[in-house]
């Protein structure tokens, strides 16, 4: 697995003209390629009069799944500039599309280029990007006694603390990144006295 990846802080729009065509630069965080293509029929839907929506996502930590159409424009002038925006951006599970407005002006290959891939990076740069990184998905298990201190020990040292569960013992599930294991099991143990038990699951991405 990937150690981080970058992603869209959300969904955002970002507009440009580029001698009197619109281009409008819909993104969006794309969980799944299902998601991604529901985004561009979505976008499509919202500008059925434009000249072309043209798209470009990337979906997997590993960017397994890439996929780009120029819809109409001539053949890699439009979604491969904004995958290679995208990609040279290290962003992962995100779609782009690109509504064009035509105005009447030529732009020719090199300057449609520039133009779709200079409208998914000022649209990046406006929403904003977030990092996520791999972590390792974590239970502690520890008397009612010793939990609120822990819980609070453990948010006060900078632990994602995802869920916790009240049984008759309390579990509290936390992400540790790989590397910090082994040191937070011994300072797991001395701050409970060895009560503790640590119980650790699968890997999963979170906020950086």
């Amino acid at each position: 697995m990937q150690e981080q990846y970058r992603t869209v802080a959300g969904e955002g729009v970002h507009e440009t003209e580029i001698s009197r065509s619109r281009f409008i630069c819909a993104l969006a965080p794309a969980a799944t390629e299902e998601e991604a293509q529901a985004f561009v029929a979505r976008i499509r839907r919202e500008h059925p009069t434009a000249t072309h929506n043209c798209f470009a996502y990337v979906v997997g930590a590993d960017a397994a799944v890439q996929k780009a159409s120029d819809d109409g424009e001539p053949g890699g002038t439009a979604g491969v500039p904004m995958l290679q925006m995208l990609m040279r951006r290290e962003i992962r599970y995100t779609v782009a599309v690109v509504t064009r407005y035509y105005g009447g002006v030529k732009l020719g290959a090199g300057g449609l280029i520039r133009a779709y891939g200079g409208a998914v990076g000022e649209a990046l740069d406006a929403v904003g990007t977030i990092t996520r990184r791999r972590f390792r998905l974590a239970t502690v298990t520890v008397d009612h006694q010793r939990a609120g201190k822990l819980e609070n020990d453990l948010r006060a040292t900078g632990r994602q603390v995802r869920e916790v569960g009240y049984t008759d013992t309390v579990r509290i599930e936390i992400g540790l990144p790989d590397s910090d294991v082994d040191a937070f099991r011994a300072w797991l143990a001395d701050v409970t006295a060895g009560t503790a038990e640590l119980e650790l699951g699968g890997e999963a991405y979170g906020d950086a």
